[in-house]
Formats: C-alpha cells, sequence, structure tokens
C-alpha cells in the first residue's frame, strides 16, 4: 500500500473543504491559531511512519487526552471505574449540563467533558504529582520528552470554563468529585493544553492499536481486553455527538479535539493523526473528517 502517495492526494482532495468551519474560538488561546494549517501522519505497527503537510507543527490536543487520562484511570481503577461513569454515547453537546443532571451526576462516558473531569479527579487522588506523572506517560507513549503543556492554553481555558466549572460544581453535588474543585479544573485543562505533532500523536496510538502487545509504560499497565475495549468506547463515543456520523463514514476508532485534531487506529496495523482548525458545528475538524474518510475509502480499509 502506498500510503505516502494516498496521503498526498486525499490531503489535496481535502483542499476543497478550505474556509469551511472556524477554529474553538470560545477558547481565546485557540483563537489565535492559523486557521489554515492541516497535516497528516501515519505509522505503522512495523515503525514505517508517512507524513504530508504541516505533520510536524505541534497544536493542543484537547479532548485526545482524554484517551490517555482514561487509560491512567482504568490502569488505577480497573472496573470500578464504571461506577463513576457510564460507557454509552452521549447524543448531546460535550458540555452538556442537561444530560448531567437528569442522570444524577453520571457521565454518559469518559469523553465528554463530565466524565473526563471525573477521571482528572481519579488521577489527583491516584498521584502524587497528577501533572509530572500525565506528562511522562504521554511523552512515553510517543517516545518524545520534549512534549509539554500549553500552560497559556490551559490558563485561557480555565479562566472563560464556566460550563466546566458548573459542571464540575454538579458532579461534586452528586459525590462524583472527591478532591477541591478548582485542583481538579485547573488539572483537567492541564491535560487539554498538551501540544503534540501530527507524528507524535500518531506515535502515541500505537499502543492502542496493537493490543496483542503488553501495555506497560510509565507505570500505567493495561491488559490486551482492556485496550480493545477502550478501543470500542473511541468508536461509539469518540467524535461527541457525531460518533455515528464518523463510524459511517470512517470506519475507525478515534478521538477528537476542540484543536482540531483527530487520532484513529486501524487495529493491528496502523495509527493515524490529522490535524486542521477548522471545526464544524459539533465540534470536529472539517478536513479531519474528510481526509479519514477518503484514507479508508481509497485503502479499503476499515474495522467493518
Amino acid at each position: 500500500m502506498n500510503y505516502q502517495q494516498i496521503l498526498s492526494d486525499i490531503l489535496r482532495q481535502a483542499e476543497s473543504l478550505a474556509g469551511e468551519g472556524r477554529q474553538a474560538d470560545y477558547i481565546p488561546a485557540l483563537a489565535e491559531v492559523n486557521p489554515d494549517q492541516r497535516g497528516i501522519c501515519l505509522h505503522t505497527l512495523e515503525g514505517e511512519q508517512f507524513a504530508v503537510g504541516d505533520a510536524d507543527v505541534r497544536f493542543s490536543i484537547q479532548s485526545i487526552a482524554k484517551v490517555f487520562a482514561l487509560a491512567m484511570s482504568l490502569s488505577f481503577e480497573g472496573d470500578d471505574l464504571w461506577r463513576r461513569m457510564g460507557k454509552e454515547p452521549s447524543g448531546t453537546a460535550f458540555n452538556s449540563l442537561f444530560q448531567l443532571e437528569i442522570e444524577h451526576g453520571i457521565p454518559r462516558n469518559p469523553f465528554i467533558n463530565a466524565g473526563a473531569i471525573v477521571m482528572a479527579d481519579i488521577l489527583v487522588s491516584h498521584m502524587l504529582d497528577p501533572e509530572h506523572d500525565f506528562l511522562t506517560f504521554v511523552r512515553r507513549l510517543a517516545g518524545n520528552d520534549t512534549i509539554n503543556y500549553n500552560r497559556t492554553v490551559a490558563y485561557s481555558e480555565r479562566q472563560t470554563g464556566y460550563l466546566n466549572a458548573a459542571i464540575a460544581n454538579l458532579l461534586k453535588h452528586h459525590h462524583n468529585i472527591n478532591n477541591d474543585i478548582e485542583r481538579v479544573l485547573q488539572f483537567y485543562c492541564l491535560m487539554c493544553s498538551i501540544e503534540m505533532s501530527c507524528r507524535q500523536l500518531a506515535q502515541a496510538f500505537i499502543p492502542f492499536a496493537d493490543h496483542q502487545q503488553p501495555f506497560r509504560y510509565a507505570g500505567v499497565e493495561l491488559t490486551a481486553s482492556q485496550v480493545k475495549r477502550m478501543n470500542a468506547i473511541m468508536q461509539t463515543c469518540g467524535f461527541y455527538d457525531e460518533a455515528g456520523e464518523f463510524s459511517y463514514l470512517v470506519g475507525l476508532p478515534g478521538k477528537s479535539g476542540v484543536g482540531g485534531g483527530i487520532a484513529a487506529i486501524y487495529p493491528q496495523r496502523y495509527a493515524v493523526a490529522v490535524w486542521s482548525p477548522r471545526l464544524n458545528g459539533k465540534g470536529n475538524s472539517v478536513v479531519g473528517m474528510r481526509v479519514l474518510e477518503l484514507l479508508t475509502t481509497e485503502t479499503k480499509e476499515s474495522i467493518f
């Protein structure tokens, strides 16, 4: 499979979407990002890398970080994690208060904001220095010690994150946060602010694509069964309330972020990362969605 040529072709085809959508300007620091950048990197299990466009430009991965938080939370809590959140698609916006209220403080899944805030609380409870340990875990997955938080983005997100604060208070009301609310929110925003390139992100997702190998990174250990179940949650819940559309068009487990990134995996074959900051109304990258649809169409490789 000539992935290099395929990636070049599909990125060129996606140029027809130039100008569609807008970056996540409700987070002031993200509004300053050049919205017309785009890159792709595909990393195979055999160690080959294929990259085009702005694949080495680092960006705020935002909600893609929730996959890493889920891996750590599962490692610490095992199946007890599911007492505090569900595994079902949300069907509502990623920052919905309504759904959380009617479900008595139990987030629908780990990848909406409420679920991720609960995971931030879990990590704060389990680790003496969660900021250091979370970053170390991501660096180990990506094989790159220069990856870091963007504290300007984290501060910007926290200062304007009124809905996230409301979610955290509602979770606390229902006894689903154990630590200080401000401590949890600051750590949550810091997790989302991690900056990675498509090349680094594709590398970091390889362990989730290769569930036949032991998952042991920076003290985080998962069974093959847990990794496969994480893939299932990415498939059904990884794209806010557009997960069904992504499954229909693309057919790969993955996770998007409002920084414009998407990471996806073809189990036992590859991990791929795409970045383009302009988002559709559901919070997913316009170009990213199209590129991954074209990738699985052109290669005829999907999980279905």
